[in-house]
């Protein structure tokens, strides 16, 4: 059996998707929440952690079953991958990931909060998982004069953004996708840019 090595949980999505996808799944973590309240700090925590990967993976199994699950390079209503990537932790408790396939300039981004071991989350008015959470910590990474569509600062992102790659798989909902915005840039080739919100991202090496 492969092992995944999550560095990044979407907990809020599986919230979402969790009733939807399994009732009784959902049901049966809410009785033992309540029974696990007078168990010790630190067996639940392990719990805890077990309980976490339990029901994203039931998650992203019905995602893989029955949804739109597309490639980077030709991503349905969601898409899976595997990428070297650059990420770092942008303003507002942003975690942005950016790379790019021959074809295709890759942005996802969601809350900080979501990082194994991360913070607790603080208050907000939009979720960084959605445009208008995930835009203002995008144009805060661009050292020049940021662009306004998503698409652009998404290109530009992975232009700028410094460090060290990792190799890092992936499944996230499509926020947008389309043409590049700066075809000059492209030498001639037809590349697109996609712009997502990680379900998982998980170490690939």
């Amino acid at each position: 059996m492969s092992l995944r090595y999550y560095v990044y949980i979407s907990d809020s999505k599986v919230d979402m998707l969790l009733p939807q996808v399994d009732p009784a799944f959902a049901g049966k973590r809410s009785t033992e929440l309540g029974i696990n309240l007078k168990v010790v700090t630190g067996k639940r925590k392990v719990e805890s952690d077990a309980d976490r990967i339990a029901r994203l993976e039931r998650v992203v199994r019905h995602i893989d079953d029955f949804c739109d699950v597309g490639t980077i390079d030709e991503p349905g209503q969601y898409f899976r991958g595997r990428l070297a990537m650059r990420w770092r932790e942008a303003a507002g408790g942003v975690t942005y990931f950016a790379g790019a396939t021959e074809d295709t300039v890759v942005g996802l981004g969601g809350s900080s909060h979501h990082i194994i071991g991360g913070a607790p989350e603080k208050d907000r008015t939009f979720a960084p998982s959605m445009l208008p959470g995930l835009m203002p910590a995008m144009r805060a990474m661009l050292d020049d004069e940021a662009p306004e569509s998503v698409l652009e600062l998404a290109y530009m992102a992975n232009r700028q953004l410094r460090g060290d790659e990792q190799e890092l798989e992936f499944i996230a909902k499509r926020l947008r996708h389309g043409p590049s915005p700066y075809p000059e840039m492209d030498r001639g080739r037809a590349v697109n840019v996609v712009v997502g919100s990680p379900l998982f991202v998980a170490l690939a090496e």
